[in-house]
């Protein structure tokens, strides 16, 4: 087992804080987790989260029973998912039917459960791998795979800031075994490197190998092309319109002549595909009566012969029954829902969002949790209907689009309709309800999408941060938060269908499978050679 190095005769202040450490490992693996989160954006001080990753490998080493393993794995990821998700908090500013102060607490108490997984990592690993420090490291950067896989899954799933999102600009290799692979790649990096500290350079090469040669595939140049460039011009809108303005008596017009004019701007000559943020309009446009035909007009008349809009809105469900000798109609679901309008205000199709966001846009335990107090936060009473999944849809001039819709772009392996390939995603989102370091989280995970499906993204947000993605996840024009405009950019080709997009997250769970078999072949060579 290897040792911490700081306790190879080191003196005063580093003799005590190796004293500390090794006395209070839980609470070194706390704020250790707490500062790895800053490797995330917006601050991407991705070396610290390496460091912070790399004391954690020690510390879980050097425990002396599985459980304090466990519970030092724990700590970690309760710090790290208390500072990440923080911005939670920010979303209850803009509810009245919950206390605001109950947010300061939203963020731990979903950590509580989130920590789980990087427990289940540390576990995993030291039961298994504890007795060599190559195998640990490899069996645990095998299982901290598995754990954020699961994570998206387990419970609708929730697996915002996996660990290679603080090193989006390096890892391209999720096209070859995904994201949750990539953030294997990155345990290992972190464990090569608390071996080269202690000077076990062999030991470190083996670790650090599979990290070196992700870097050298990252760096290979790519060129980013346009798929047709005589085509429609994407033209992005965003309006910076605030959460606290979209649902205020009269804010209506002032809101949609934002889109307006942002959507009449930089008239070039060419046809468009227009595209509007999540629930960028209140009006049930898919509706069949004479103010939803009236909405229609309305969009119509800010578009030029030829053009596509895309919009979020919401789409309502309604239930007709006989009381008597009248009929009467009631709303009995909505579905969060992007709806594409050609240049007449026809509605082309629209996509059903699938993948809904608990305590957002539906309440789960309804019968248990609003007795007690607890609500949604998206205004009214009726929860919100899931979609079939992804579709692909045609749209004239660039092809088939795949529609996303805000939290959906962040579950790896299930963004696209594999049986029929799109060449585009849009990803409308409303990042105005989290604050300033919610979007750009968000942007690194679609980029990760795009990396992993050969795909360019589209990103239209109300606040920011709006871009164009190209298929190598490349940014190719971006709108920073809270600055209103407007992006035009041709379109970027899609790449060829990638290693990920072919298989999906088999890929990383194959290479997790690999990883274990790599550290455990030398110990099956020693039993067999008894």
């Amino acid at each position: 087992m290897i040792a911490i190095v700081m306790e190879r005769g080191q003196s005063g202040n580093v003799q005590k804080i190796s004293q500390f450490i090794s006395l209070h490992p839980r609470l070194t693996a706390l704020v250790a987790g707490a500062a790895s989160a800053t490797g995330f954006a917006p601050l991407n001080l991705w070396p610290v989260t390496l460091a912070c990753f790399a004391l954690l490998t020690a510390l879980i080493l050097r425990a002396p029973r599985r459980r304090t393993a466990l519970s030092i794995g724990w700590a970690f990821g309760f710090g790290q998912m208390s500072v990440g998700l923080f911005w939670l908090a920010h979303a209850f500013t803009f509810q009245d039917k919950m206390p605001v102060e109950l947010g300061w607490f939203a963020s731990p108490i979903v950590s509580i459960y989130l920590a789980i997984y990087p427990a289940m990592a540390a576990g995993l690993a030291w039961r298994w791998g504890r007795q060599n420090a190559v195998r640990f490291i490899y069996i645990f950067g095998a299982s901290w795979i598995v754990t954020e896989w699961l994570r998206s899954k387990v419970f609708t799933g929730f697996p915002w800031n996996p660990l290679s999102a603080g090193f989006v600009e390096v890892a391209q290799v999720a096209d070859l075994v995904g994201t949750y692979g990539a953030s294997g790649i990155v345990l290992l990096t972190a464990g090569g490197l608390l071996l080269s500290v202690q000077r076990e350079f062999r030991q470190a090469s083996l670790c650090l190998a599979l990290p070196i040669a992700s870097l050298v595939y990252a760096a290979i140049p790519v060129a980013s092309e346009t798929n047709r460039p005589d085509g429609p011009i994407l033209h992005v809108v965003q309006p910076n319109i605030g959460q606290q303005d979209k649902y205020r008596t009269g804010y209506k017009a002032e809101n949609f002549e934002k889109l307006a004019a942002l959507t009449r701007a930089g008239n070039i000559g060419r046809k468009r595909v227009i595209f509007w943020p999540e629930a960028a309009i209140p009006d049930h446009i898919g509706d069949t009566d004479y103010e939803a035909l009236l909405a229609r007009k309305q969009i119509a008349s800010l578009m030029q012969a030829g053009d596509i809009l895309l919009t979020g809105a919401d789409k309502i469900f309604r239930r007709s029954e006989r009381v008597g000798n009248y009929i009467e109609t009631s709303w009995v679901g909505a579905a969060n829902s992007n709806f594409a309008l050609d240049s007449t205000g026809k509605i082309l199709w629209s996509y059903d969002k699938a993948h809904l966001v608990p305590f957002g846009e539906y309440l789960p335990l309804r019968e248990v949790l609003k007795p007690i107090g607890l609500a949604r936060f998206v205004p009214g009473d009726l929860d919100f209907w899931p979609g079939p999944g992804p579709r692909s849809q045609a749209v004239s001039g660039i092809g088939k689009v795949g529609t996303q819709i805000c939290y959906e772009i962040i579950f790896s392996g299930e963004v696209t309709d594999r049986a029929n390939r799109p060449d585009l995603i849009f990803n409308p989102s409303n990042d105005a309800w989290y604050g300033s370091w919610q979007p750009p989280q968000h942007l690194a995970q679609a980029r990760l999408r795009a990396m992993e499906e050969g795909l360019p993204i589209v990103r239209s947000t109300p606040t920011g941060i709006s871009a164009v993605i190209d298929a190598h996840g490349g940014i190719v024009k971006a709108l920073a938060y809270q600055r209103p405009g407007y992006i035009q950019s041709e379109l970027p080709a899609p790449r060829p269908p990638t290693l990920f997009a072919r298989f999906g997250n088999i890929l990383p769970i194959g290479f997790a499978l690999l990883l274990i078999a790599f550290a455990l072949l030398p110990l099956a060579r020693s039993k067999a050679s008894r």
